[in-house]
């Protein structure tokens, strides 16, 4: 078996909101701007951070997980990563230690040294108590170091240092600053496309990490390959629209990878701007903020009209969390604004204060089984019955239900389409399972 080898780091943090996406798209963006060639992937089910680091990388971030896409594909991804690549930067998800599997976990089955984001905004020498905390706390784990994140000055970033035990690394500070810190809203950092001064922002990143921290190369990291198994052409032919603008972003590489890989022709559409549907067989809407763009798709009539055609004439389409809200009666958002929908699937959502649900998702579909997660603000009103309801296999309550009508399939669920591609390519195939 041939092994690869690859400077890596995982960047974690003891929890959410400590600054990983900051730190870990200040990294890429500085080592990319010293020509380096560099690979970024994101622990665990997410949308948002990778658009940040996409751009900071110049290359596209798939997920590893070892419940959600398996170990055999992240070590595929790794090992093929390691190939073209001067340096793999993995961002981690919530708390080191949080979550089975954990971004820990990751670190351990890979090899890959963990470098430990610490918010030392308000801490002094209690800063190293919680670098030893995540440095011993499993014994297995190959810790490199920390880094202080949001330090006050030079002085505060000395006084945290000063305060590690020799055992553990210093890696430097990054100052606290708004022209570095990424602005957020009710599901997670804005997305890139939005951010305007983006570019800036990462540049800025990089020029204060450059100034404060040590940004030499980790040690490399030996990754075994891993074959991926063939995939037959199960969408020889097939063309699937697949909607994608700042209503509708939340997509993963590996879905589009694997939809093209199975034959497909993907055509991407705006359901805000367009009027028309692209020729296609199938429709593909995603999750994402249309709580945020209301006027805009009701207005746009031509194209709801059209994805009610799609969907008259027996045509497959599969909607997604915010997809799903888009075929809804009505949605409302936070502020009491509504709006009619498409009217497909009978029913109404209201977006509200806090999160109503977080949890990985596996459900058993008449396709096969999929993996994916929810992750949503909204609370749903219907009568219709579910076809299927997903379960969490770490044993939390949330369990989501997939609604059928016809050809159309809708959930809260974000799918991972990898996880099962016979069944991903029977939702998008013209005659189901082909």
């Amino acid at each position: 078996m041939s092994v690869r080898q690859c400077p890596a780091l995982l960047i974690a943090a003891s929890a959410s909101g400590q600054g990983k996406t900051t730190v870990t798209a200040a990294l890429a963006r500085l080592h990319r701007r010293q020509g380096k060639r560099v690979r970024v992937f994101k622990c665990g089910p997410d949308f948002l951070d990778p658009m940040i680091l996409t751009r900071a990388s110049g290359a596209p971030v798939y997920q590893l997980d070892l419940w959600l896409v398996g170990e055999q594909d992240c070590r595929r991804l790794l090992w093929e990563a390691a190939g073209e690549a001067d340096l793999i930067l993995i961002e981690g998800v919530m708390g080191l230690f949080d979550g089975t599997p954990s971004a820990a976990d990751l670190a351990r089955r890979f090899g890959v040294p963990v470098m430990a984001v610490i918010d030392g905004s308000a801490m002094a020498q209690t800063f190293g108590a919680m670098a030893h905390g995540l440095a011993t706390f499993q014994a297995d784990l190959p810790f490199a170091g920390v880094l202080g994140n949001r330090t006050g000055s030079l002085r505060h970033g000395e006084i945290l240092r000063d305060a590690l035990p020799p055992s553990i690394r210093w890696y430097g500070a990054l100052p606290r600053s708004a022209e570095v810190e990424l602005p957020s809203r009710h599901l997670g950092l804005v997305q890139a496309d939005e951010l305007h001064d983006l570019d800036r922002r990462l540049d800025a990143a990089a020029d204060a990490l450059a100034a404060s921290a040590d940004v030499s190369l980790p040690p490399a990291v030996s990754f075994a390959a891993s074959e991926p198994a063939p995939l037959p052409p199960l969408l020889a032919g097939v063309r699937i629209g697949v909607a994608r603008d700042s209503a509708f972003a939340f997509l993963y590489a590996a879905n589009l990878d694997l939809l093209r890989q199975l034959g497909a022709e993907l055509c991407f559409f705006s359901p805000l701007v367009d009027k028309a549907l692209p020729e296609v067989d199938s429709l593909y809407l995603p999750g994402g903020y249309p709580e945020l763009h209301l006027a805009a798709l009701q207005a746009n009539q031509a194209m709801a009209e059209a994805i009610r055609a799609h969907h008259a004439a027996g045509k497959p389409l599969l909607a997604e969390c915010g997809g799903m809200l888009y075929l809804l009666d009505r949605l409302t958002d936070k502020q009491g604004n509504s709006a009619p929908m498409l009217g497909l699937l009978t029913g109404e959502a209201t977006l509200q204060a806090r999160l109503t649900a977080l949890a990985s998702q596996q459900v058993t579909l008449p396709e096969g089984l999929l993996r994916g997660h929810t992750f949503h603000y909204s609370t749903l009103i219907t009568a219709l019955q579910p076809l299927a309801r997903g379960v969490c296999p770490n044993q939390r309550p949330a369990s989501e239900a997939v609604y059928r009508c016809g050809r159309l399939t809708a959930s809260y669920i974000h799918f991972y389409f990898p996880s099962a591609p016979e069944a991903a390519a029977a939702l998008f195939h013209p005659e189901g399972s082909g």
